[in-house]
């Protein structure tokens, strides 16, 4: 799926998606999401809902959303777990191509990933930039220069088992915790995009038993 490849000022796109009691789905994107140009004013809104029924596992694995000069972009991802339920979701970010020569010095985003579980808040994750995107991303305590960043959440029993072998995968900008029985986070930056895929291919393929679309090895 993906909302319209692009998305500017003024666009407002809604995703809902349930997965049903003992099913899996996974979802992901034919190629990465856009963020364009919004003029004055105006911001796109993008929001993502999807409900996870009890022994159902969910995999959200879009590929990244790339940010363009004076992009404007509000992003809400809220996903609601039965008991039972599992999920590994995923979102790459990249601040402009850096092999295409393009800087974000002027831009909007602001994101929110939401987590319940059996509707009591599991794990909440925001992030906002507004203005000089690269000279916030500069700063050694928000990403040190990074130009591209992902965040990772796994949901599942065996968290725990997956913390140390992922740890030892990891590049030197990159962390991983767990932050409860069986809640895994991980955050990765980047010099760029290509930098950000080959740091998280190996681990997606881990999370996912080596079933991740193909769309994600071109």
């Amino acid at each position: 799926m993906n909302t319209a490849g692009g998305i500017t000022g003024g666009d407002a796109f809604q995703v809902e998606a349930q997965v049903g009691p003992e099913s899996a789905l996974t979802l992901t994107t034919q190629a990465a999401e856009r963020a364009y140009r919004a003029q004055p004013g105006e911001t796109g809104h993008l929001r993502t809902r999807i409900s996870v029924a009890t022994g159902a596992q969910l995999n959200w694995l879009p590929q990244e959303t790339i940010l363009f000069q004076n992009c404007a972009l509000s992003r809400q991802l809220e996903i609601d777990l039965a008991p039972g339920a599992s999920a590994l979701v995923v979102e790459p970010l990249i601040f402009g191509r850096t092999a295409m020569g393009e800087t974000v010095t002027e831009g909007r985003f602001v994101d929110r990933i939401t987590l319940r579980r059996n509707a009591r808040p599991l794990y909440l994750d925001a992030m906002r930039f507004d203005g000089d995107m690269q000279a916030q991303l500069d700063r050694p305590y928000v990403a040190a220069g990074a130009r591209a960043i992902a965040s990772l959440i796994y949901v599942a029993p065996d968290a725990q088992s997956h913390l140390t072998p992922l740890r030892t995968m990891l590049p030197d900008r990159a962390g991983a915790s767990l932050i409860g029985d069986d809640l895994l986070v991980l955050r990765l930056l980047a010099g760029d995009g290509h930098d950000l895929r080959q740091s998280l291919l190996p681990i997606l393929n881990r999370l996912t038993g080596d079933t991740l679309p193909r769309c994600w090895m071109i």
